[in-house]
């Protein structure tokens, strides 16, 4: 390193020459030997195109000797057929108007018909008083370039293709798992004498079959059987826990309707089935309605398997949970115990079951706090009074306005009896 101020010492090679000694050496080429072997092509043209110098790199890409181009061709004449185009409506007149352009990409047409991607840039060189002589073209080769932008078009059409083809298989899963979903469902809801009745089942997700089930049904000729609830966990498996919980019930309550024998029957078998290293349980409310035509009421027997407790919608404006003590999940133990619980329901009351999916929806800017149970006992009294179909309308809107914040699927199912003066109008 030099001192400031210090001139670096001349460079000696080992011959004992200065460094201006071994450039020089290395410098022999003549200007006319760096113009024909330059790594680009260059070509003079008069105002007209007639070429009238080029250099050997560009006649070697085109496949031509230098006695059919010079004074004989023009500059359009090396270029494609929509490289002429180009040239006369864009290419030409903005050289015309501004004296220089460059970079831009044509085509040149080989000997061999071949077509050579190449990048132009020309500048008009003017004499003394500053009338146009001639243009000074430089072409550069964009091969290497044209097979790189092509390999990335390829794989930008790759990519596309396979976009496609997931949403494609995407929609197609949804479809499927549309029409499973369906089938581990009631296509549609009984009419029960003295009742109405509406439903409403929402998957978190269309591309996972979710847990939450639901029915209604006759048990026998005066009463009808329901149950609404949830199984652990998600996608086939958990659907496979669903189809067996829901054809449990339905036998079960053919042999003995009771709720707590029917629970107990569906604990039976799901640990029975469930019970090596990969454990199955549900939540679930199973009730019977009988219907008093008589009085116009109908009494509610149900049991809780640790299902949310159901609400109880009077027609007074009023709403109440109906305690279900004591219920276990369904499939965890052996044998577990579970409590009948009875309500009746008079003309405008309704009862509401639901999923966790409801209560435990995230709220809040954050989304950080859950929707909770005092919160839908203050949104069911609000509604108290009001038809079944009205009730899960506005638990639907609900559900709406929870957007993003609703993580796990929602299984609503309200029952009631029809106001004094309204006939019975389901609506499942």
């Amino acid at each position: 390193m030099c001192r400031t101020g210090q001139q670096p010492e001349p460079f000696e090679s080992d011959s004992g020459g200065t460094s201006g000694e071994v450039f020089a050496s290395l410098l022999e080429d003549s200007a006319d030997d760096l113009y024909e072997s330059a790594p680009c092509g260059y070509l003079s043209t008069l105002m007209d195109g007639t070429i009238a110098k080029i250099n050997s790199t560009l006649l070697g890409w085109l496949g031509l000797d230098r006695q059919s181009v010079v004074g004989r061709m023009r500059f359009t004449d090396l270029l494609t057929v929509g490289g002429k185009l180009y040239h006369e409506t864009h290419f030409a007149p903005l050289l015309r108007m501004q004296g220089e352009i460059g970079g831009i990409a044509l085509e040149l047409k080989g000997a061999d018909g071949s077509r050579i991607p190449v990048l132009v840039s020309s500048a008009v060189k003017r004499g003394t008083t500053g009338e146009p002589l001639l243009i000074r073209t430089t072409v550069f080769d964009a091969r290497d370039r044209r097979a790189y932008e092509e390999e990335l078009l390829r794989a930008r059409k790759a990519a596309e293709e396979a976009r496609e083809q997931a949403e494609a298989d995407r929609a197609r899963l949804q479809d499927a798992l549309a029409v499973l979903q369906q089938s581990l469902l009631p296509a549609s809801l009984p009419s029960v004498p003295g009742m109405e009745s509406a439903v409403h089942y929402r998957t978190a997700s269309p591309d996972r079959l979710g847990g939450d089930f639901y029915d209604l049904f006759p048990s026998d000729g005066e009463s009808f059987a329901f149950f609404l609830g949830d199984v652990c966990g998600k996608g086939p498996q958990a659907a496979a826990v669903t189809s067996l919980t829901r054809y449990t019930l339905r036998a079960a309550a053919l042999h003995d309707p009771d709720p707590v024998a029917a629970l107990t029957t569906l604990n039976k078998v799901l640990n029975e089935r469930y019970n090596g290293g990969d454990p199955r349980y549900c939540t679930v409310v199973f009730g019977l309605l009988e219907p008093d035509p008589e009085a116009g009421t109908v009494t509610v027997r149900l049991a809780s398997g640790g299902h949310p407790s159901a609400l109880v919608l009077r027609a007074d404006g009023t709403a109440e949970f109906l305690p279900t003590p004591g219920g276990l999940l369904v499939g965890v133990l052996p044998t577990a115990s579970f409590t009948a619980a009875t309500t009746v329901l008079g003309p405008g009351d309704t009862l509401l079951l639901y999923t966790d999916g409801l209560t435990e929806a995230r709220t809040g800017e954050d989304r950080t706090s859950l929707y909770g149970e005092e919160a839908l006992l203050d949104f069911a009294a609000g509604h108290a009074g009001e038809p079944p179909h009205a009730v899960i309308k506005a638990l639907t809107d609900l559900l709406d306005g929870f957007g993003d914040g609703l993580d796990d699927d929602t299984a609503l199912l309200a029952l009631g009896v029809p106001a004094a003066g309204r006939e019975g109008d389901d609506a499942a």
